[in-house]
């Protein structure tokens, strides 16, 4: 550790010297041992630096045991209790919904960055390739054919997650995840709707979520409107917006899974302990985003050529809510409605 430069830093344990020993401060209280009368305590910065290894690199238990010199069972354990301490204690800190206030900075983020209004996340799906499970493995194999568990992620208009359902079996569709996740309930529920709701074009409207076509839509949920020649010149730019917005989160996955390609590669870790390392993950890449750690364009190269491409799935339009596009937003405007529709094409898309 003495040694190291900042590099190798970046490059062992994909996070600068400085966050490393922050992270090893906060894993404290959960991950300090004592000395006993048979055996001396492994350090803590040793534990955490072999857990980081194994997350960042994805190599065998058996190669992290030559490298620090202990045993593949400690190697085992110090992954399994960095993991969990990593939830426990960390994800208070940088998982969370937003607040109210956070959520209309990102609300501003979304439509100054990509003319979108009215938006606080994107959500999207991430399947985590794993070894064959020892029971139920048909569950687990997703419909590109290889096995998976599934990570659902919703990012902020800077890339950073709020929230993250993972463990799912591969062969779940996305929208069974989302109705079983505590983003549907909260949305459901109103947890998106600023008090009192903001106006937008004369009219209170809650927050959005933006999905791609495996999402049902919903009234906080939009996505495109399907492909089709009939489709009109402001339903084309609606699309067009609407994906380059939802960009954040597919950028978002890709320096996940470069920064930890234990999300990249097949996962041999027990399957138990998959959907932990999995949110530990989400919960160090928001630690290094806030940190700002630099983020090294090289280790996308790694992930840029995958040996499993990630499924693929489209929602019949019969699974959208009916009532998700209100009769109240597909009445003839009146005049003043029409001006500021008129502005916001022109200030959005360019569309005098």
């Amino acid at each position: 550790m003495k040694e190291f430069q900042p590099r190798d830093w970046l490059e062992k344990f994909r996070m600068s010297k400085d966050t490393f020993f922050f992270l090893c401060n906060k894993l404290k209280p959960r991950l300090t041992r004592q000395d006993t009368h048979f055996r001396l305590a492994l350090p803590l910065e040793k534990r955490v630096a072999v857990a980081l290894w194994r997350l960042a690199t994805n190599v065998e238990y058996r190669t992290i045991s030559a490298l620090f010199g202990v045993g593949r069972s400690t190697v085992c354990k110090c992954v399994r209790d960095v993991c969990h301490a990593i939830v426990s204690l960390l994800k208070p800190l940088y998982l969370q919904q937003p607040s109210e206030q956070e959520m209309e900075d990102t609300a501003r983020l979304f439509n100054t960055r990509w003319g979108f209004p009215h938006c606080v996340g994107a959500i999207d799906s991430l399947h985590v390739a794993i070894i064959a499970p020892s029971n139920n493995t048909a569950d687990y194999w997703n419909s590109a054919g290889w096995l998976s568990v599934v990570l659902q992620g919703v990012v902020n208009g800077l890339g950073q997650f709020w929230d993250v359902c993972a463990g799912f079996p591969g062969s779940t569709e996305d929208t069974a995840i989302l109705q079983n996740s505590t983003i549907w309930a909260s949305a459901s529920e109103g947890g998106l709707s600023p008090k009192p709701p903001r106006s937008f074009m004369g009219r209170p409207l809650k927050y959005l979520l933006l999905g791609d076509a495996a999402y049902p839509l919903q009234s906080w949920l939009l996505k495109c409107y399907p492909e089709s020649d009939r489709l009109t010149p402001r339903q084309r730019a609606y699309n067009y917006r609407l994906s380059r917005a939802r960009s954040v989160i597919e950028n978002a996955f890709l320096r996940l899974k470069a920064r930890w390609q234990c999300l990249h590669k097949r996962n041999d870790c027990s399957l138990d302990l998959v959907p932990t390392m999995v949110l530990a993950c989400c919960i160090l890449h928001n630690v290094c985003e806030v940190h700002g750690d630099t983020f090294v364009e090289e280790w996308l190269e790694a992930v840029s050529q995958a040996d499993s491409p990630q499924p693929s799935d489209a929602l019949p339009s019969s699974a959208d809510d009916p009532e998700a596009e209100e009769p109240l937003y597909l009445q003839q405007p009146s005049e003043q409605e029409m001006e500021d529709m008129a502005r916001l094409f022109n200030t959005c898309w360019g569309m005098l």
